[in-house]
C-alpha cells in the first residue's frame, strides 16, 4: 500500500484570493488546492510513484465563500450571518503526479444545516479556538458537530476531505483505496509529518491505498 506523508505548502492563500476578485467559491477552492499542490510537487519529482494530494475547503453563503476566520470578532460576524441557516462545504481537490506534470482536480459539494446556538454555547464554543482553526468556524466531527443540525452530500467532504472524490481522482493514476490492507483505513500509523502544525481531521487517518507499482507513496496537503 501507499504510506502517506502530510507536507505543509504555506501558500498564501489571502493573496491568491486577493487576484481572483471575482472567483466563485467553486474556482475560489480549487485554485486554492491547486497552488498547494504545485507548491509542494517539485520535492517528489523524483519518485516516479509519487502522488500529491492537496484540499482547500470554503464555506459558501449566498455566494460568499467564507475561509478560516483571522479573529474571534471575525468568527462573531461570519456567525451571524450564517447560524440558523444553510450553506455549501466546498472542497477543492488537485492531484499531482510529480514525475510526469499530468494532474486533475475536482470540487466536492455537501450541503450543511447549521443551528442556532445560544449565545453562551457559543462563547463557550469559541473559547475552544475551534472555530478559528476550520473553514466556516465550525466542525461536523469534533466540538462543533453539536451546532450542526444536518447535512446533505458526503460527511467526509465537510471534514476536510472527500473520500469519494480522492478515489475517484487517485483512480485516473492508476491507484486505488480499496485492498486487503482496508481494515487499517482509519489508523495513523503510516502517517508521517513534515510539519508540526497541528491537521484537520481526514489527513489524520491512514488512506490505505494500492497503485500497480510495488512502492507507491503519497502526500497530503492540506494547510
Amino acid at each position: 500500500g501507499m504510506s502517506p506523508d502530510v507536507h505543509v505548502s504555506y501558500v498564501d492563500e489571502d493573496a491568491i484570493e486577493a487576484q481572483m476578485p471575482n472567483a466563485t467559491p467553486a474556482e475560489l477552492c480549487l485554485a486554492l488546492a491547486r497552488a498547494k499542490a504545485e507548491a509542494v510537487a517539485s520535492d517528489y519529482a523524483h519518485d516516479p510513484d509519487a502522488l500529491v494530494v492537496a484540499c482547500d475547503s470554503v464555506f459558501d453563503v449566498d455566494g460568499q465563500a467564507f475561509s478560516k476566520a483571522a479573529s474571534e470578532d471575525q468568527v462573531r460576524e461570519r456567525w451571524a450571518q450564517m447560524l440558523g441557516r444553510s450553506g455549501v462545504l466546498r472542497t477543492g481537490h488537485w492531484v499531482v503526479r510529480p514525475n510526469t506534470g499530468e494532474e486533475t482536480g475536482a470540487v466536492a459539494n455537501t450541503v450543511v444545516h447549521l443551528g442556532t446556538p445560544t449565545p453562551a454555547e457559543q462563547d463557550a464554543y469559541l473559547a475552544t479556538g475551534e472555530p478559528l482553526q476550520v473553514a466556516g468556524g465550525f466542525t461536523i466531527d469534533a466540538l462543533g458537530g453539536a451546532f450542526v443540525e444536518g447535512i446533505e452530500g458526503d460527511p467526509s467532504n465537510v471534514v476536510g476531505l472527500s473520500l469519494p472524490t480522492v478515489r475517484r481522482l487517485l483512480s485516473e493514476f492508476g491507484a486505488t483505496l480499496m485492498s486487503s490492507t482496508f481494515p487499517w483505513w482509519w489508523s495513523s500509523s503510516s502517517f508521517r509529518r513534515k510539519s508540526s502544525l497541528p491537521l484537520c481531521g481526514s489527513v489524520c487517518r491512514e488512506l490505505a491505498c494500492e497503485s500497480a507499482s510495488s512502492s507507491p507513496s503519497l502526500s497530503v496537503c492540506t494547510a
